[in-house]
């Protein structure tokens, strides 16, 4: 079994939901006391959210790589970056290390691609929505077509990821707007939802709605799994 090596902390809710995903995959593969093999950094989160809403980009790839170092010198052997977000910097964190990325939407892509999806919407936070390292990398890459909600909805979905979500806090009137907000997506043509940011499955599950979801986290950990057993 390879080591999993998980860059986390951003936010450290939904860090704990790859660490329980990873082990109960790997569970399932391999019964009995089976447990994934993990070597985990978790950032402050405080500090890449400010670096973040500051357009600092350059500043948070040199957090994510020092951490990647460490991981690496840890023993890890493959790097999974436990958000949609800061792949914004996958490439940059990547020319600092020796072993590979598991790339979320890639992981995500293949999913998708699997059962047929060709045009799919997106809900992140406004940096995944708005910019085009995560749509453009599933649109160049994979021949699938995006689309995203309009500027008020984006504000709303981004405002609740970083004031509720982020801090664990679960509302249902932000699960009614996220269900209006995929209503539209669906509408508009997009086939499934891509939940774009791994604290969103904290608040909307597949029960909430008839329109397909994509949990990345759930997929991102569940291609975690195959990796360190291939």
């Amino acid at each position: 079994m390879k080591t999993i090596g998980m860059l986390g902390g951003m936010s450290w809710e939904s860090t704990a939901s790859y660490y329980k995903a990873l082990n109960e995959g790997i569970k399932e593969e391999l019964g009995g006391l089976h447990s994934a093999k993990i070597v985990l950094y978790s950032v402050d989160f405080a500090d890449i959210e400010t670096l973040q809403h500051q357009g600092k980009w350059a500043e948070t790839a040199d957090i994510l790589s020092k951490a990647a170092k460490s991981l690496e010198q840890a023993g890890a052997d493959f790097l999974m970056i436990c958000t949609n977000t800061m792949h914004k910097v996958a490439p940059d964190i990547q020319t600092n290390i020796d072993i590979p990325i598991l790339h979320i939407a890639d992981a995500t892509a293949q999913n998708l691609i699997l059962d047929g999806i060709t045009k799919v919407g997106l809900l992140g936070t406004r940096f995944t929505m708005e910019q085009d390292f995560y749509k453009g990398r599933l649109t160049d890459k994979f021949g699938i077509e995006v689309v995203v909600p309009n500027a008020e909805d984006q504000t709303i979905v981004h405002d609740i990821i970083y004031n509720e979500l982020c801090l664990g806090v679960i509302n249902d009137e932000s699960k009614h707007h996220y269900r209006n907000i995929i209503d539209k997506l669906h509408k508009k043509g997009a086939q499934a939802v891509i939940l774009g940011c791994t604290e969103i499955a904290l608040l909307i599950k597949q029960t909430d709605t008839n329109v397909h979801l994509y949990d990345t986290t759930e997929i991102h950990a569940q291609h975690g799994v195959k990796m360190a057993l291939s």
